[in-house]
């Protein structure tokens, strides 16, 4: 059987459950050029959600283009989002427009 990525799962931190999802691998934008990955969180039974925004990949493969290699998701990265997110002021229990983090290739 091959390896397939985990694209979404859940995390648990503090006792609370959350749901995440990759939402956007890197990719290159005409207007900003290379974006890096974005993961999208969710409190289980809440509303709000939140977008961790990873920065690209600083490899180069040439001169002219970064390493498009895929980023690792694992666990850790995604709990670090999560407790960023939280201390950054993210309310998961509120309505209204995801919010957007900026975070580290750690996730923190």
């Amino acid at each position: 059987m091959l390896h397939t990525r985990d694209l979404n799962g859940t995390a648990e931190v503090d006792g609370l459950r959350y749901e995440w999802a990759v939402q956007r691998e890197p990719q290159w934008c005409t207007v900003d050029g290379w974006k890096g990955m974005t993961v999208a969180l969710r409190q289980c039974d809440a509303q709000r959600e939140a977008l961790l925004e990873f920065p690209m990949p600083s490899g180069k493969r040439s001169k002219l283009q970064p390493q498009l290699r895929r980023p690792q998701v694992n666990q850790r990265i995604i709990e670090n989002g999560i407790r960023a997110a939280l201390m950054a002021g993210w309310e998961p229990a509120s309505r209204g427009k995801p919010v957007v983090f900026e975070v580290d290739a750690n996730g923190c």
